[in-house]
């Protein structure tokens, strides 16, 4: 078949042209094709916009235009098969839904985080944005505030770990919080249990599992005072399998689950609920040291089973569905937004 812009990443691998040209791009840039795997659904050209500006647009356009110079037969076919493309996913936004409301988001200033709290603010809540990265905060406002007239961003710039910030967040929110989304969160090196430091261990805990605790006990006094509330944990898939990161981030992220069943049933009836969202392989910020040897190539055969990679605003809309009042009866629910990857 003729390959495209259009054409997807695994189409593209295992073509004998598109393969070996696409295969020395990764080289240059001391990569593999084994690191393209979750993307091997996508269509090339979506790796633009989910890359971070690693894979730019004019990388494409010269991996298609390479393509024809070496396969002019092959390029000139028409590449569509006469099946309509998948319809593109459109963010709907419902104006008012969080009108009236204040809901804290962690990891604000980028990725997941980042686009929670710009779906809550132009969908009317009073976003409490935290996160380490005071600059790219106060540079979300200020887009939110060209983008949706009206919206309220207070900044927070903190650490979640630590007593001092968790009281300032809860300060910044003042009398009530409607709605908390712990989203803010660190990878591991997809280290085995041999190959874990301590500082490893350590630094994942506490960011994935202390700050998120920290948050929710620092707000559910006044959710239990109020008799509402709604918290949403972002877990991983990691959370729900033993195949899809290191030791220390499996099991922070089963620790976030299981603090979200119990909390559950602890407030049932209360009037607050407690849910979370199982990511699978998402395009965002998150940094994922140099892999370690052993650990990384085990994984690194399961890496295939990813249907695709989403984007923020793909898990925004998981997760502010479940911050909103529509998610009504939704208690301990471990929502894996993930592509269908849990099912396989």
């Amino acid at each position: 078949m003729a390959l495209s812009a259009s054409s997807t990443v695994g189409e593209w691998l295992d073509h004998p042209v598109g393969g070996r040209i696409l295969g020395a791009v990764l080289e240059q840039a001391g990569a593999s094709a084994e690191a393209l795997a979750p993307a091997r659904n996508l269509p090339l050209e979506q790796l633009v916009a989910l890359s971070n500006g690693q894979f730019p647009a004019e990388m494409v356009d010269g991996l298609v235009a390479a393509y024809r110079e070496q396969a002019p037969d092959d390029a000139a076919a028409d590449p569509a098969d006469g099946s309509p493309a998948p319809a593109a996913w459109a963010e709907q936004v419902t104006p008012g839904r969080f009108a009236g409301q204040t809901v804290v988001v962690t990891g604000a200033a980028s990725g997941i985080g980042r686009a929670v709290a710009s779906r809550v603010a132009r969908e009317g809540g009073r976003v409490v944005a935290v996160d380490l990265a005071k600059e790219k905060l106060d540079e979300l406002a200020a887009s939110l505030a060209g983008a949706a007239p009206g919206a309220e961003v207070v900044a927070v710039a903190g650490d979640i770990t630590s007593a001092e910030s968790v009281e300032e967040i809860v300060r910044a929110a003042g009398d009530r919080v409607d709605a908390l989304a712990n989203v803010a969160g660190i990878m591991d090196d997809m280290g085995a249990v041999h190959e874990l430091t301590d500082a490893t261990w350590e630094r994942v805990m506490r960011v994935n599992v202390d700050g998120t605790m920290r948050l929710m006990r620092a707000v559910l006094p006044g959710m239990l005072a109020a008799g509402r509330g709604r918290i949403v944990n972002v877990a991983s898939e990691a959370g729900l399998r033993g195949s899809a990161a290191g030791a220390a981030y499996t099991a922070s992220k089963h620790a976030v689950v299981g603090l979200t069943k119990s909390s559950a049933v602890m407030y049932a009836g209360s009037g607050v609920q407690v849910n979370a969202v199982a990511p699978g392989g998402v395009a965002t910020g998150i940094q994922v040291p140099t892999q370690a040897e052993f650990g990384g190539a085990r994984l690194g055969r399961y890496m295939g089973n990813i249907p695709g990679i989403a984007t923020a605003e793909h898990l925004a809309a998981s997760i502010t569905f479940l911050l909103s009042t529509d998610a009504v009866n939704l208690n301990g629910a471990i929502l894996a937004s993930d592509g269908g990857w849990s099912a396989v």
